[in-house]
């Protein structure tokens, strides 16, 4: 450890102050010293690699068929807006897969040409997307 002595000669001596340039601003000064990211976007690109898609699930002809029966009593039903839970694949924009989500709404309308189902709040889920659909029953008290 030095010996605080050292500097006697110069602790007491005024601070130096150029005469040819003009003193720098305290913002400036402290974005010399502000955190430096080397790699941009590399920290979102792990994050991306850490988030986890599902693959969607293939469904065989005989479970398409009753999904199929499903959406159609639902469809002789639209009149009383029946409420349904549908759980369907949304694919991922990103990477490969997706995820599934189940929702819980009345149906607005179901578009067999466009094999569609709308609803209220104007979801619009793909018939080749759904994997469950089962009509709610509301209770009344």
């Amino acid at each position: 450890m030095k010996n605080i002595d050292e500097y006697d000669d110069i602790i007491n001596l005024p601070h130096y102050v150029s005469k040819k340039y003009k003193q720098m601003d305290i913002s400036a000064r402290a974005a010399q010293f502000a955190p430096f990211a080397a790699l941009t976007g590399h920290e979102e690109a792990v994050r991306e690699t850490e988030r986890l898609t599902e693959k969607e699930k293939i469904l065989d002809d005989n479970y398409k068929s009753l999904l199929d029966e499903k959406i159609a009593l639902i469809e002789n039903n639209i009149g009383n807006e029946p409420l349904v839970s549908i759980t369907y694949f949304i694919r991922d924009l990103k990477k490969d897969g997706g995820k599934y989500v189940t929702i819980t709404d009345k149906i607005r309308k179901i578009d067999t040409i466009e094999r569609i189902i709308i609803l209220k709040n104007k979801t619009k889920i793909n018939f080749h997307d759904i994997i469950d659909i089962c009509e709610e029953i509301e209770v009344q008290e």
